[in-house]
Order: C-alpha cells, then sequence, then structure tokens
C-alpha cells in the first residue's frame, strides 16, 4: 500500500462505497424492471455486485485499502494494528458515500431519490444468515491476504459476496454502511430501515465471531507504518 493521506483515504472509501451501492441498488432495479422471475432478479443482482465489487477493490485497494464495510475497518483495527481513532471516520464516510450511492441508483431509474425502502428483512434465519455473510467476509479477506497469494482477496470477496447471495438467508448485506445506504432505494435490493438496527447487531456478532476465530490462526500486528493503507 502506498502511504496515503487520511483525508485521501477517507474521500476513496466515500468513493468506493458509493460506486458499490450504485451496482447493488441499479442493478437490483434493472433486474425488476427486466424481468418478474426473482432467482433471476438476484442472479442479476449478485453478478452485478460481484463484477463491481473486484474492480473497486482493485481500484481503491492501494488508496485506502478499499474496505465499504466498517466491520471490514474494525478487523483491520484488530488485525493489522490500524489506530482505533480512524474507524469512526472510515465508517461515516463509507455511511455517507453509500446513501449518496443510493439517491444517485434512484435518480438513474426515476425512483424517489432517498426512497426510504419498505423490504421487511426479519426472522430468525435472516439474522442468521447475517452472522454466517459477516464472519465468512473476514475469514476470506484475512486468511488469503496472510496467505501465499495475497493479490487473490479482491477476486475471493467478489466471490464470497455473491455466492452468499445465493446460500445465505438474508441475501448476506455483511456491512453496516451497506445496510443503512440501502434503506434509502424502494427497489430490490432495500431494506425497511426498521429492519436495520438487528442487521447491524448481527453483522457486530459476525465481526466478533470472526476475531475469535482469526485469532486461532493469524497473529496480530503489533505496529503499523504511519499514514499507510
Amino acid at each position: 500500500m502506498r502511504p496515503t493521506n487520511l483525508t485521501k483515504r477517507l474521500f476513496a472509501e466515500a468513493l468506493g462505497t458509493a460506486l458499490l451501492i450504485i451496482s447493488v441498488v441499479g442493478s437490483g432495479i434493472m433486474a425488476t424492471n427486466l424481468t418478474d422471475d426473482v432467482a433471476l432478479q438476484l442472479l442479476a443482482n449478485a453478478g452485478a455486485t460481484v463484477g463491481a465489487l473486484i474492480a473497486l477493490i482493485l481500484m481503491f485497494g492501494p488508496i485506502s485499502g478499499a474496505h465499504f464495510n466498517p466491520v471490514v475497518t474494525a478487523a483491520t483495527c484488530i488485525f493489522d494494528a490500524r489506530p482505533w481513532r480512524e474507524l469512526a471516520p472510515y465508517a461515516v464516510s463509507q455511511t455517507i458515500g453509500g446513501i449518496i450511492g443510493s439517491a444517485v441508483a434512484n435518480l438513474m431509474f426515476s425512483l424517489n431519490i432517498l426512497g426510504p425502502s419498505t423490504k421487511i428483512r426479519e426472522g430468525s434465519g435472516i439474522w442468521l444468515g447475517e452472522v454466517v455473510a459477516t464472519v465468512g467476509l473476514l475469514l476470506v479477506i484475512f486468511l488469503i491476504a496472510r496467505g501465499p497469494r495475497p493479490e487473490s482477496v479482491p477476486v475471493a470477496v467478489g466471490v464470497w459476496i455473491g455466492g452468499a447471495y445465493w446460500f445465505t438467508s438474508s441475501t448476506s448485506l455483511a456491512n453496516p454502511a451497506v445496510s443503512i445506504a440501502r434503506s434509502f432505494s424502494e427497489s430490490f435490493a432495500g431494506i425497511a430501515r426498521e429492519s436495520v438496527p438487528i442487521f447491524i447487531v448481527m453483522q457486530l456478532i459476525g465481526l466478533v465471531i470472526a476475531t475469535l476465530i482469526l485469532l486461532a490462526f493469524i497473529e496480530r500486528q503489533a505496529t503499523r507504518v504511519t499514514n499507510s493503507n
């Protein structure tokens, strides 16, 4: 990672999250415009998300780490010795960027600019799905990053998220900033605002579980190069 000042990193996180949400929400809207088949809608949504996510990680990874996710940023504080004081600015930038992304996607398809979504997502199975999706995401990132092929992380993350769209009951939001942002779009990819808090709780539980698992396999970095990543 090239040393980059915090302002540039925050801008990269906001822009990257905005573009990610444009791909998620925009593809969801396009899919519902093209077909009434829910399976095809999910396939289109997942495919667009995978492609965009891989490209965005490759694009912004050298600048900010390309987290686009407060849970991932928190995990880098734990395992990569990122200063904890950066967690809140990263999370705020990711969330603001995501909301802007939802607004842009809504405008592209002539929907209300800030929604809101009325798509209720609740139930113990769905909540468990968010835990599974979040745990898997963090294991993919940190175990592959510490392995012999760290350059494979962007593809691995995209593939995991794309697969988890299908094998988790929650369709794998796995991201507090994305969960909040998707509540601003009344679309296939939306989530009702009243469903968001419990999703974030489940994602944080996933962070705790993933941390305990990762501690069994990898060591935490004791120091961090100033202003890197």
